[in-house]
């Protein structure tokens, strides 16, 4: 019988900042977490992905990540790393750096390739960006999940999560005070569903168009594990935040189970179960 690799051990630091995390959503809102990642993946080598709506998303997903006692290794943006102080924490917790639109951001892929290999838990926003679409539904992803999936050949884990965006703006730090005064009296509900893993084994890297194929498989498990978090607003969000534009040049369409032409990005009945 194998003898279980050690994964990555997460410092005391990063646990305690994900207990603060727990504290600073439960000020602002009611955090809902449902859904969970076995217990044989939680210190991995895994891969969470999740989808983006607010700046706040990192708070949120870190106190929910360690209600399933998880301490999963943020994929960041460079701007954060060179902010001073809050990039040396960064880097103390072992999080991943990402300079978006610069010859680095391979390198960010072989350093997530690295973690993951040596038995981290990932954490990853496959679309790059805070989602700009109209419904707020997971946009087009980039391939580098479904990349760094198959380098490593780790299992992906959706997770799902929606009210975050009534607690901070898009365009935060302009309007947070605001933001954060009408949270502390209304405390929106934020939920956050972890779904099942998800296996792009079947896929080569070397194969053309593989990478898409496992993005688009990505994008539609995180759209599945959110349709159960907002029922009621399948077509548009009931807040509506004024400072965030809208592009529909990534709108996400899901394959059709025939492979022929795409079908609309929502979930299929069967997918909101």
């Amino acid at each position: 019988m194998d003898t279980p690799r050690p994964g990555w051990q997460p410092p005391r630091f990063w646990r305690a900042a994900q207990l603060l995390a727990r504290l600073v959503v439960a000020l602002f809102a009611r955090l809902e977490v449902s859904g969970d990642v076995p217990a044989h993946l939680r210190r991995g080598p895994l891969i969470l992905a999740a989808n983006h709506i607010s700046p706040f998303d990192p708070i949120v997903l870190g106190a929910a990540c360690r209600a399933r006692g998880v301490s999963p290794r943020f994929m960041a943006t460079g701007g954060l790393f060179r902010t001073p102080g809050l990039g040396a924490l960064m880097r103390h917790a072992g999080h991943l750096r990402v300079d978006r639109g610069s010859s680095a951001v391979r390198r960010a892929l072989d350093d997530a390739a690295a973690a993951v290999t040596a038995g981290s838990v990932v954490l990853v926003y496959p679309e790059g960006r805070i989602g700009l679409d109209p419904g707020m539904w997971p946009e087009r992803g980039k391939t580098g999940t479904a990349r760094l999936a198959m380098a490593c050949d780790a299992p992906v884990v959706p997770v799902a999560q929606w009210g975050s965006h009534e607690v901070l703006p898009y365009r935060a730090p302009r309007g947070m005070l605001r933001a954060l005064g009408r949270a502390l009296v209304r405390r929106p509900v934020i939920r956050v569903r972890f779904g099942a893993p998800l296996h792009l084994a079947d896929l080569s890297p070397a194969a053309s168009g593989a990478a898409r194929r496992g993005t688009d498989r990505i994008i539609d498990a995180i759209t599945d594990t959110l349709a159960p978090l907002r029922p009621d607003e399948p077509d548009r969000p009931r807040h509506v935040d004024p400072g965030r534009p809208v592009d529909t040049s990534r709108v996400h369409r899901r394959a059709s189970s025939t492979g022929a032409a795409p079908a609309d990005r929502r979930p299929t009945e069967e997918g909101q179960g």
